[in-house]
């Protein structure tokens, strides 16, 4: 058994080249792991027992919110429900977490987007997150359709839009693969007529270029190829929490799920946990 790399699980980080193929890397501590490399081999992914919280880096029993103590789940606005929700934003009314954080990040140009995951969602993210969000999500494809001034308004032109289509990803069905290929152009068009007087009456309240539709740009338009040997049949998943050890053979990576041959593992998840990563 060889110690590959040990340290504080985060998501990894996923880029795509021209073609739209997916490579990965998995950074502990100051370790850079290529996952694309280990495919087909034996690996053993272990937590040593300790969660130290992203933000403060306290010890804590429990991650709360994807990597943090409860303390800092309760106080920082990166951790309210206003992320979750954009459209329930509540700056305007005063009461903000941390105002100076909301204006270096809701209050920037965010996408409002349409993927193919496990099919087709809506979803929104920052302008400098694409193609980042769809790698994350495991998308097979991806479109920009709206350009917006901040996150609230990005996630009230979704709450009109997903009122249509979906806004989540079916994991399991994700992992299997069998996604079917969609014409996220028609799509768009489809969808931008059908909520053109609500569509308009956003921009005729916030500013003319406060939501812009974007159609015929197809630079913001992906096709992404994930590393998969092999997809699963049958989708099980494997959880820290209960059995400190996972092994198998890495057969693929898409999202930010790692799949083995004896079931698959969400990384993002288990952000905080210290953990060390073993080749068999």
């Amino acid at each position: 058994m060889t110690l590959i790399a040990s340290g504080g699980l985060s998501k990894m980080v996923a880029t795509a080249n021209d073609n739209g193929e997916v490579r990965y890397r998995l950074e502990l501590a100051d370790q850079q792991v290529d996952m694309n490399a280990l495919l087909g081999q034996q690996l053993l992914l272990a937590w040593q027992g300790a969660i130290q919280c992203c933000a403060c880096g306290r010890n804590t029993k429990k991650s709360f919110g994807q990597g943090y103590c409860y303390p800092c789940f309760s106080k920082l606005a990166q951790c309210d429900s206003c992320m979750m929700s954009p459209e329930k934003c509540h700056f305007h009314l005063g009461t903000c977490r941390e105002p100076q954080w909301a204006e270096d990040v809701c209050f920037q140009p965010h996408y409002v987007y349409l993927a193919n995951s496990s099919g087709l969602k809506v979803g929104i993210t920052r302008a400098t997150q694409l193609p980042t969000r769809w790698l994350d999500q495991g998308a097979v494809q991806g479109l920009a359709i709206a350009r917006v001034k901040t996150r609230r308004l990005a996630g009230l032109v979704e709450d009109l839009l997903r009122s249509k289509i979906a806004d989540k990803t079916n994991w399991r069905a994700m992992l299997k693969g069998s996604v079917a290929e969609l014409d996220l152009a028609a799509e768009r068009d489809a969808l931008l007529q059908q909520f053109a007087e609500p569509l308009a009456a956003l921009n005729a309240e916030h500013g003319a270029d406060a939501v812009v539709q974007l159609i015929g740009v197809d630079q913001l338009s992906h096709t992404f190829h994930y590393p998969v040997l092999e997809y699963p049949t049958k989708v099980s998943s494997h959880n820290l929490d209960k059995t400190a050890e996972v092994q198998g053979r890495l057969m693929g990576i898409k999202g930010q799920y790692l799949i083995l041959d004896t079931g698959v593992i969400n990384l993002r998840k288990y952000t905080s946990y210290q953990v060390a990563l073993h080749q068999l």
